[in-house]
């Protein structure tokens, strides 16, 4: 009955519980777009057959072909069934509602362009609502389309894809024909994606699952782009390269996404050509894609345009991608040119999302905005030119390993001259094997990130945040075992049951869990950082980013060793008191710096505080940090008391 008492209230049973709630809170996001993704593309897929094909089966309030009439319908009521299976959202009910109202436009046989209005509408609600991949994450490779077309396609679609393969005698429904202008007025590349990923029931056309997504991705483009004539790629091209399109068209994005028609409509002719020649060079705009600083002025007068419509929740989730998918990524550069800024523009960016909260007027939030792109101007300027002085890139590239690696250094330098100091050295490769499997982690999230999965800034903010909540509970669960034994009693109680035995494998793992938390948090972060200052630093300023990484390493590499060669001088007791003391203190730091990470996700509210702020020491301005960092302290302050009180009561026990 002890031994069962024991776990149940021991640190690691509460260690345990706490890391499978964060865990559970970490891959919930994950698990619900997991979940949601194969039904929500079959709806786009359906839709976007609707948006086509339904104006050629209804003509004047009257079917025109009863079968394909009964196929859009079919389509429709199916959607409508399975968008009321995805998983639960606040926004699901009003899609129901558009949805069964597209239904009831069908049956009243509306006019074709009410209903593919009404099916988009839906389509496009859908993609937002649930976070669909409707990109690519890089340009495809066209030359490897034209094999993969020939290889795959050209037996039913024919050599130029008009539809005259040699199988396509007989075909019912024939093979679409991509020169066919009228209907392909109205396929967007994402379109063609997903009839190539999910195939077409009921017809030869069946899906290619065996192909990779950027496969699929390049057969979609090269498809779209088969009907358009030289002249009008020469003529797109010679408009991109005098500017325009880029506001239409400037991402994979919004390439993919708008049908020709669509484009058509905005910009006309001119408009279109731009598409057709960006259809068949989609790397013009990887080439092309915007400097972080304009990426945030972007997503900030998208915020601004979703707020005016009376879309709060895409503005909010807008103003956090300005912050994180653009000015975080140059926040380490503009720091060591001017602090005050950088802190000033980031705390007038956490304002503007506190503000769309609150529900005020357009023009506040206007007038927020218009503040932020002032200070955006101002950190432009700071950072004007092509590329930074050798200094500069030298100086941002120490500062932005000292910064994010000191914890990890401190902390991973402090159990390692525990376990050193103690004589215990089976905890090393534990302690070791964490912080390697880290790199390692880190290389293969990178590698993903960058070419298989796109990996948000919400995302990043949200692993980091979590990871640094879970290494401040281990930091203060090996923290409090070490104060514990800091008294002489039961150092030597330690030293009589451990004396040739290894450490518990609870403690064990949580320090490898610890140098595993306390490396990983901050090395995704840490490799974005200095892409951007790579860019930023030009050719010329290359050899000092190396330099500068070099010197950092250096440095962090003395700091372990001045802690790991002067702490064996230091009496046990001082030690262990040393040592547990700069643990939970790092805790404290974690704990702060996690949630501020949550905050830039958008998890938590952030409420401003008349503090100061010390990012170092996980201080930063707000109520949720800071009260999180005082129940820490309250923790950590009644955790010594306890253990005091224990070792008094201790010394008294033996002295009778």
């Amino acid at each position: 009955m002890q031994e069962n008492h024991r776990t149940s209230s021991s640190p690691a049973f509460w260690l345990r519980l706490l890391a499978a709630l964060l865990f559970a809170c970490a891959w919930h996001p994950l698990a619900f777009a997991q979940g949601a993704g194969d039904k929500a593309q079959t709806v786009i897929h359906m839709l976007d057959y609707v948006s086509v094909d339904y104006p050629e089966a209804v003509k004047d309030g009257k079917v025109a072909d009863a079968g394909e009439y009964q196929e859009q319908r079919e389509f429709v009521a199916r959607s409508l069934a399975l968008i009321g299976e995805l998983p639960a959202h606040a926004e699901q009910p009003a899609l129901l509602a558009r949805t069964r109202e597209l239904l009831a436009r069908v049956d009243a046989k509306a006019p074709g362009e009410q209903v593919a209005a009404q099916a988009r509408t839906v389509m496009a609600d859908l993609v937002r609502i649930y976070k669909l991949t409707t990109a690519p994450r890089q340009a495809p490779d066209l030359r490897k389309a034209q094999a993969l077309f020939q290889a795959q396609c050209t037996a039913c679609h024919g050599a130029t894809g008009r539809g005259d393969g040699p199988a396509a005698k007989g075909m019912d429904p024939a093979p679409s024909n991509f020169h066919d202008d009228a209907r392909m007025q109205q396929r967007s590349v994402y379109g063609l994606y997903n009839t190539i990923t999910l195939g077409v029931a009921g017809t030869p056309m069946r899906p290619f699952t065996e192909l990779s997504e950027s496969d699929r991705w390049a057969l979609a483009f090269l498809a779209a782009g088969l009907r358009a004539p030289q002249d009008t790629l020469r003529e797109g091209e010679a408009l991109w390269r005098g500017g325009k399109g880029k506001e239409q068209l400037g991402t994979l994005r919004m390439l993919v996404t708008q049908s020709p028609g669509e484009v058509r409509q905005q910009g006309g002719a001119a408009l279109d050509a731009v598409r057709a020649w960006l259809t068949a060079h989609p790397d013009a705009l990887d080439a092309g894609r915007p400097a972080p600083l304009d990426f945030t002025r972007a997503k900030l007068r998208e915020s601004l345009a979703a707020y005016e419509r009376g879309d709060a929740a895409g503005a909010r989730q807008l103003a956090i991608s300005a912050y994180l998918e653009g000015f975080e990524l140059i926040e380490a550069s503009l720091d060591n040119l001017d602090a005050p800024l950088r802190t000033e523009t980031e705390r007038e960016m956490m304002a503007l999302r506190s503000a769309i909260d609150s529900a005020p007027p357009a023009e506040a939030i206007a007038a927020q905005i218009a503040k932020i792109e002032a200070l955006l101007e101002r950190a432009a300027e700071r950072l004007s030119g092509d590329a930074m002085s050798p200094g500069a890139a030298f100086a941002s590239s120490l500062l932005i390993l000292l910064r994010e690696g000191l914890e990890a250094i401190l902390v991973l330098a402090a159990i390692i001259a525990f376990v050193r100091k103690t004589g215990r050295h089976d905890a090393l490769p534990y302690i070791h094997a964490g912080w390697i499997g880290a790199v390692l982690l880190g290389a293969v999230t990178w590698v993903v990130a960058s070419y298989l999965w796109e990996i948000s800034g919400a995302n990043r903010e949200l692993t980091e945040g979590i990871s640094a909540l879970l290494a401040a509970a281990m930091l203060l669960y090996v923290g409090f075992w070490l104060h514990k034994r800091s008294y002489a009693q039961a150092w030597q109680a330690f030293i009589r049951e451990h004396v040739t035995a290894a450490l518990g494998k609870q403690t064990l793992w949580a320090m490898a869990g610890i140098s595993f938390l306390a490396v990983y948090r901050e090395l995704f972060e840490i490799v974005l950082f200095y892409q951007t200052l790579w860019a930023q630093a030009g050719p010329e300023g290359h050899g000092p980013v190396l330099a500068g990484i070099a010197a950092a390493m250096a440095l962090l590499a003395a700091l372990a060793w001045v802690i790991l060669k002067y702490s064996v001088r230091l009496p046990i007791g001082p030690f262990f008191t040393a040592t547990s003391g700069l643990l939970v203190l790092m805790a404290v730091v974690f704990v702060g710096n996690g949630v501020a990470a949550l905050q830039e996700a958008g998890v938590l509210q952030s409420t401003p505080a008349a503090f100061v702020s010390v990012p170092i020491l996980g201080i930063h301005p707000n109520a949720q940090g800071l009260l999180a960092q005082a129940a820490v302290i309250v923790l950590i302050a009644l955790a010594v008391l306890a253990s005091r009180r224990a070792a008094a009561s201790g010394g008294r026990a033996s002295a009778h």
